[in-house]
């Protein structure tokens, strides 16, 4: 009894890993001359078989040698996508001696690579796999399997090709809400500069009253207009931002409106921050010049995170600045999920203007719009009205708080928030 217990305790066998296989290998043709001395031994002697036996293993040793070189192989990749746009992609392989080769690229998850061309379905820090190359001899009789090139990285980010055709119609003076958009001293805002002697000619609303009464003699605050105005993006990374939407996340859709609205902000000469968050503030970039790039750059890799997102620490990170318009990204799921929001909201809207952009979700109201004969289909029609209205009610509660809300579907989010920000500009607004 004692030796059967030891037999059970002991440590079980592992198995032997298996050995890597040989990089060389008989060609498909040489299968064939085989296959056809082995025929012909029927009805030719056995030594001249033996000698073309012979023949055959020296050519296939000679051509394997030749196989055996590797080839230069040379990828074509970019170092920056833009998610969901293709570009360019190829793989260029010479071989060293002569004959051909063949090479295989893996592809990563949410990456997409055609014979030329190559398609992120994912933000973030993408790694392509080396190429492996199998180089086939001048005889085409042997091949040999090349050791991998080395690794790549690929930096895919938001939606930059709308972002970029938006700024330039903007530019252009081409958008087809553009308007009349203001440039330079607007006059939409004034900041202190000091305290003079009262004239004539001021406004009464401009009389210090504090200094008045401390000099003995009227004095006047004195204001310089601001020659830029200030664009803060406020982007929700938290869980209701991991939901997927079509091939993407409400996050991808947040961040592609967010790049459309720096980039037209570079263009304008506004300064343009960011803040990203979720149950803690992320990332925050203070307002700057061209600091639309700077946004991109910063939150290109962006993931959202399975947390509740605290939209007032957020908001009092941002509501320090001068006046700006806040713009804020999230997702207006229903009632519940939107009260951390609406409690929030006045505590930027006391100083700044206020715009809270949601992407809708076309699917669910295609749902909801649905007439058919399935059985089906009239339950899943209800429950998406459920969540729509859910919704409606949510954006309700956010307007009556002091936010004015822009719902709209992915593809059409950055050219509305544009839209609203250069009406925002010309109302004075900002």
């Amino acid at each position: 009894c004692r030796r059967r217990a030891a037999r059970d305790v002991r440590a079980p066998r592992h198995r032997r890993p298996r050995p890597p296989a040989p990089p060389m290998s008989p060609a498909p043709r040489a299968v064939v001359v085989l296959a056809a001395l082995a025929l012909s031994a029927l009805i030719l002697p056995i030594g001249v078989v033996v000698l073309l036996a012979l023949a055959l293993v020296g050519a296939v040793i000679v051509d394997a040698r030749a196989a055996r070189r590797a080839p230069t192989v040379t990828r074509q990749a970019p170092e920056v996508l833009s998610r969901g746009i293709s570009a360019p992609f190829g793989i260029t392989a010479t071989p060293a001696a002569g004959g051909t080769v063949v090479t295989r690229q893996p592809v990563p998850a949410n990456v997409r690579i055609e014979p030329d061309s190559i398609t992120a379905l994912r933000r973030g820090r993408h790694v392509l796999p080396p190429v492996a190359s199998r180089s086939t001899g001048p005889l085409k009789l042997a091949r040999w399997d090349h050791a991998a090139t080395g690794e790549a990285e690929v930096r895919v980010f938001p939606d930059l090709h709308t972002a970029r055709r938006l700024a330039l119609a903007v530019a252009r003076g081409r958008f087809r809400d553009q308007g009349n958009v203001a440039r330079g001293p607007l006059g939409l805002g004034t900041e202190f500069e000091l305290i003079r002697d009262y004239v004539p000619d001021d406004d009464v609303r401009q009389v210090n009253w504090r200094a008045t009464a401390r000099m003995g003699r009227p004095m006047s605050n004195q204001y310089r207009l601001e020659q830029d105005r200030d664009l803060i993006l406020l982007i929700d990374a938290g869980r209701l931002s991991t939901a997927p939407l079509a091939e993407a996340t409400i996050l991808d859709a947040e961040l592609d409106a967010a790049s459309a609205l720096a980039f037209v902000a570079d263009e304008l000469g506004d300064r343009t921050g960011a803040v990203a968050f979720d149950d803690d503030v992320r990332v925050a970039l203070t307002p700057q010049r061209k600091g639309g790039q700077v946004v991109v750059r910063a939150l290109f890799d962006l993931e959202a995170a399975p947390v509740d997102s605290d939209f007032e620490l957020a908001f009092r990170r941002a509501e320090a600045n001068k006046r700006a318009l806040v713009v804020v990204l999230c997702d207006l799921l229903e009632e519940a999920a939107a009260r951390p929001l609406v409690r929030a909201v006045p505590v930027l809207t006391r100083r700044h203007h206020v715009v809270v952009a949601s992407p809708s979700d076309p699917a669910l109201e295609a749902i909801a719009n649905q007439e058919g004969e399935d059985r089906l289909a009239r339950p899943r029609a209800t429950v998406a009205r459920d969540v729509l209205a859910g919704r409606a009610r949510a954006a309700a509660q956010v307007r009556a708080a002091g936010a004015r809300v822009i719902e709209a579907p992915p593809d059409r989010l950055p050219a509305t928030l544009v839209a609203t920000y250069l009406r925002a500009k010309s109302r004075a607004i900002l």
